[in-house]
């Protein structure tokens, strides 16, 4: 996720407000992030009051505590870049059952976890730090938005006649084309032979 995502979503309001944005933002692209980065926040267990950042970047991993509320100061940004050679990680691991899906990350001492879609995005993370400490490149976008629009059953085509024309069931009493083509034809033919017996009576007749 990108960090106005993160803020966008945040438990906390003041959390990802202009103040810490203020703060933090000028501090993280001067260590090397890109703009609005991908990244994950730690919100940890009083994130009105603090949380981590994690940005991911080439030279290393941007690790910014941030303080939302000093007293007397404003908001705080203690931050530093990690060079990847140093960056302490675990397994990434994952437990599925029923349908779904628990993953587990353990970066800087930090563990993250999340179920089902939240366990993408940890697992879309995880694969860009693996990645940066391998010495590959990064993946530019590795998040499975589309994994639910994926899942949606596709709808049936309706079917149609050699004409190209639509069906009707025959349950409903409508006929196909082909078979009304068949029924108008067949009364026309029984008109005709109607009109005609008289004249060939006469004929027969001499009159």
């Amino acid at each position: 996720m990108r960090l106005s995502e993160w803020r966008s979503t945040g438990p906390v309001k003041d959390a990802g407000g202009p103040n810490v944005a203020a703060v933090v933002d000028p501090v993280i692209e001067a260590l090397g992030a890109e703009p609005d980065p991908h990244c994950w926040v730690a919100w940890g267990e009083d994130p009105s009051i603090r949380y981590t950042i994690l940005v991911p970047t080439e030279p290393g991993l941007i690790s910014s505590f941030v303080r939302i509320n000093v007293p007397g100061e404003g908001p705080r940004a203690t931050t530093k870049l990690i060079r990847w050679s140093r960056v302490s990680i675990g397994e990434l691991t994952v437990e599925t059952q029923a349908g779904h899906r628990l993953l587990s990350f353990q970066v800087e001492q930090l563990v993250l976890r999340g179920a089902d879609e939240e366990a993408d995005r940890v697992a879309a993370f995880a694969l860009r730090v693996i990645a940066a400490i391998d010495g590959r490149t990064i993946p530019p976008d590795i998040e499975r938005k589309d994994r639910a629009a994926s899942r949606k059953p596709k709808a049936a085509a309706r079917p149609t006649t050699r004409s190209g024309g639509p069906t009707r069931s025959a349950g409903t009493g409508a006929l196909t084309n082909a078979t009304a083509t068949k029924a108008i034809a067949s009364k026309t033919g029984r008109a005709a032979s109607s009109t005609a017996t008289p004249r060939a009576a006469a004929r027969g007749s001499g009159r």
